[in-house]
């Protein structure tokens, strides 16, 4: 074969794999959603991570993400950080939602099992550290609400109040992205709960979303992700 034949071959070789790689599609971010029972209900019809790739599907973005659930009902921080390896890193995912410390606070009242507020912060620094040694950027999300009376007399409005102020201030000590949701629920209820119910406003039972708490979780956490 002559020098120039050979040479042309090549080069049309070599466009025709640029070409051909053009039309490659862009590798998905991946989206995960690490949590308690809220999490593993919010992949369920209506729940907020299906509520997110709805949206995402009208919007014909589905080919840009990946929208994964990591919940599990009870979880408290040190099992998700028992669980991580597993449920997480191994997915590789481009962003991570941490949303936990209902049950951290719940379950201390009900089972004698929740979570010390000291030990709350260890565990939840080596979540987060952990994941981003991946490589994985990290938004914290703050516990809701157990129980929707906007005066602070539910419960565990104290300590409540008390697990959201260290997140809050993790993250803005760590340049973390934060979704607020202790904050949001509050100013919601107040807005919107007149009669100072204790749930049916954003919850169903004080604790797990309804379609309007769902909807508007939805929309917090895919704001933060702007």
């Amino acid at each position: 074969m002559p020098f120039m034949t050979s040479k042309l071959l090549l080069l049309a070789t070599f466009f025709g794999c640029l070409f051909l790689l053009s039309f490659r599609g862009e590798k998905k971010k991946k989206i995960l959603f690490f949590g308690d029972s809220i999490t593993q209900m919010g992949v369920d019809k209506g729940g907020y991570i299906d509520l997110i790739k709805q949206d995402l599907a009208s919007k014909g973005l589905t080919d840009k993400y990946e929208i994964v659930g990591a919940g599990i009902g009870g979880n408290k921080i040190y099992d998700l950080f028992l669980r991580m390896d597993k449920d997480v890193l191994e997915q590789h995912p481009d962003v991570v939602y941490i949303w936990v410390g209902v049950n951290d606070v719940w379950h201390k009242a009900s089972f004698g099992t929740g979570t010390d507020y000291d030990k709350f912060g260890k565990f939840y620094d080596a979540v987060v550290k952990k994941i981003q040694a991946q490589g994985a950027k990290v938004i914290v999300v703050t516990p809701a609400a157990i129980g929707e009376r906007n005066d602070f007399s539910n419960a565990q409005d104290g300590d409540l109040n008390m697990y959201s102020n260290w997140i809050r201030k993790y993250a803005a000590e760590n340049n973390l992205g934060l979704v607020d949701l202790r904050k949001i629920f509050h100013e919601y209820s107040v807005a919107n709960n007149p009669n100072n119910e204790e749930k049916g406003i954003l919850t169903n039972d004080r604790v797990h979303l309804n379609a309007k708490g769902n909807a508007l979780v939805a929309t917090e956490m895919w704001k933060a992700l702007q």
